[in-house]
């Protein structure tokens, strides 16, 4: 909203003040007696020096001086002061001057016998733009929640480190009741002018996510800032799946400027596809046949609370909450590519990745061993469906992407994807036998895959990452699942192909169904307390770290930036390695 002022324009309007103290200096009266006099003949030429260097100086300062009379008018006409007053920062007293960009300061310094106050002065400064909070300062009693004694205010910056996001704060002291309260009201109606940072959020907690750390996550992380930021939060703790999704669906979010899912990956495709079906329904579209879909209205903020957080840490770079959180306080957006599931020309679910074969039979066995704690239910259902493994049957067919058709990210591709999928002839198709087949809009950053199970693709570049693992060996297949967790290419192998395309068509060509591979565990279960998952002649999918079940052939179309996250484009995931113990 604001435009980011020029750093001379910020010296300038310091030259002023700096100038009048110059000028305010008391000039060193001479003496007339004779002692004095037979100095000043002896020191003649020495004036002549002094008098030849003052007059470049003069005509130096003279140019500075024009500069800085033009700098001036710039600097007046874009950014002009709002007020000014004395604070103390740490143990000095600054003189602290307030525009419509930013908070400068620089510390009042007594003046030498030399005239050296001026080079003595260190000016500081936050751009307004990077201040999120502004809060009156005061020291309470132990027990005392309201009053107490006025110490000033305290801003809060939003400051980068690493790839990390943190809030700092700074201390502006002063016990002046009116000057504070100025010095408030200016700041907070500056912070309120900027558009794109929320002020009321719809917020959803998955208290079962991963080791059932996300609602202290967000008590103890975020609340606080939020609070600092001044954001309303509507919380709404889940209570079993699919609550979100409906709450989505059937309540009014005109009130809000964004939503908000603590929780993980598959908590965020659940909020991620009732965001797209609400905007769906509300648009009149017919998820019954093939249609070309509308965005979000609101963006979607994601805070890390999962195991994994591919998409989180796709967007953030980081698995950290309080990056994550604060990406949204400062209204940070990023568009994104989402992939429809649609199953007999009936949309099944909105996603961003999906695995099917070794991917899909591996949460599939996770998710009936819900009893167990993640990390050992994971690795179990690893190591099981390795001892089992075995390739799908199935017919293979996809889209490719062009160069020339890279370029257009509108509803025109929309379209023209949409006649490309009616005509047979565009489509390129095999059949063969997979192990696992791997379909992603985004890269899937992830400690256990630091450069992403699809590295080739971004977030935004409106294609897909088709990647394909044929019939191979067990000990070739475990040398590829190897590589995700290390910085060698895992697709450096003869079995394994990538492709970049728009729209994927699988359909499994063998008559058995994936819940005939665990018949012989069912013995094992206690059916009355463990949810089977599993129908006949369904085929396990992995989207998006949730299990869907498809009967026949599956249709995955990519849909360019059609959903809105808080956060920002990062390359590659900046988190330290972190070695899986899955493998």
């Amino acid at each position: 909203m604001f435009e980011s002022p020029r750093k001379s324009n910020a010296r300038n309007a310091w030259s002023e003040s700096q100038e009048e103290l110059s000028e305010a200096e008391p000039v060193s009266t001479v003496s007339k007696g004779n002692r004095g006099k037979k100095k000043k003949k002896r020191s003649q030429p020495q004036q002549t020096e002094r008098r030849s260097v003052s007059a470049s100086q003069f005509c130096a300062e003279e140019s500075f001086d024009r500069e800085d009379e033009q700098s001036e008018k710039r600097y007046t006409d874009y950014d002009e002061p709002i007020v000014r007053g004395i604070f103390q920062i740490g143990k000095k007293s600054h003189d602290v001057l307030l525009t419509s960009m930013r908070v400068t300061w620089s510390p009042i310094q007594p003046e030498t016998p030399t005239g050296q106050s001026e080079t003595l002065r260190r000016t500081e400064y936050v751009e307004l733009k990077d201040v999120f909070g502004v809060k009156v300062k005061r020291r309470r009693s132990a027990g005392q929640e309201t009053g107490g004694t006025l110490l000033g205010i305290t801003l809060f910056q939003c400051k980068k480190k690493g790839p990390k996001l943190k809030d700092h704060a700074i201390h502006f002291n002063n016990m002046s009741v009116d000057h504070c309260e100025i010095w408030f009201k200016k700041i907070k109606e500056i912070l309120s002018g900027f558009q794109n940072r929320p002020k009321s959020l719809k917020v959803f907690v998955n208290p079962a996510s991963h080791k059932k750390e996300a609602y202290q996550i967000y008590r103890d992380d975020v609340a606080p800032l939020f609070q600092l930021a001044d954001i309303k939060a509507d919380v709404t703790i889940t209570e079993r799946k699919g609550h979100a999704l409906s709450i989505l669906k059937e309540s009014n979010l005109d009130g809000y400027d964004g939503v908000v899912v603590v929780g993980g990956d598959g908590s965020v495709a659940e909020v991620a596809h009732g965001l797209l079906l609400r905007a769906q329904m509300d648009a009149g579209r017919d998820t019954d046949s093939m249609f070309t879909p509308v965005r979000a209205t609101l963006p979607l903020g994601l805070i890390p609370a999962g195991s994994t957080d591919m998409v989180a840490c796709s967007v953030h770079g980081i698995r950290h909450p309080v990056t994550a959180a604060m990406h949204i306080i400062m209204g940070h957006h990023q568009e994104v590519d989402v992939c429809s599931f649609s199953c007999l020309s009936r949309l099944l679910r909105f996603g961003f990745s999906a695995m099917f074969g070794f991917g899909g039979r591996t949460l599939a066995l996770a998710e009936r061993h819900r009893w167990m704690p993640p990390g050992q239910r994971r690795e179990f259902a690893v190591i099981k469906t390795l001892a089992n493994l075995k390739p799908e049957d199935c017919e293979l067919s996809y889209l490719p992407v062009k160069k020339v058709q890279t370029e257009t990210l509108d509803s025109v591709k929309n379209e023209s994807l949409k006649d490309d999928i009616e005509e047979e002839e565009s489509w390129t198709t095999t059949r063969g036998l997979f192990l696992n087949v791997s379909i992603m809009a985004i890269p899937c950053l992830c400690s256990m895959a630091p450069r992403g199970l699809a590295p080739n693709t971004r977030l935004n570049n409106g294609s897909m990452a088709l990647i394909t693992a044929a019939n191979t060996s067990r000990s070739e297949f475990i040398k590829h699942l190897k590589r995700y967790n290390s910085v060698n290419n895992q697709f450096s192998f003869s079995f394994v192909e990538t492709q970049t395309v728009w729209a994927v068509r699988l359909r499994p060509c063998s008559q058995s169904s994936w819940s005939d591979d665990i018949a012989e565990d069912n013995r094992e279960y206690d059916f009355k307390n463990t949810p089977i998952i599993s129908s006949e002649g369904a085929y396990p999918w992995n989207v998006d770290g949730d299990l869907l079940e498809a009967p026949s052939e599956l249709l995955i179309r990519l849909h360019p930036q059609l959903l809105t996250l808080f956060g920002v484009d990062i390359e590659e995931a900046e988190e330290a390695h972190i070695k899986c113990s899955c493998i």
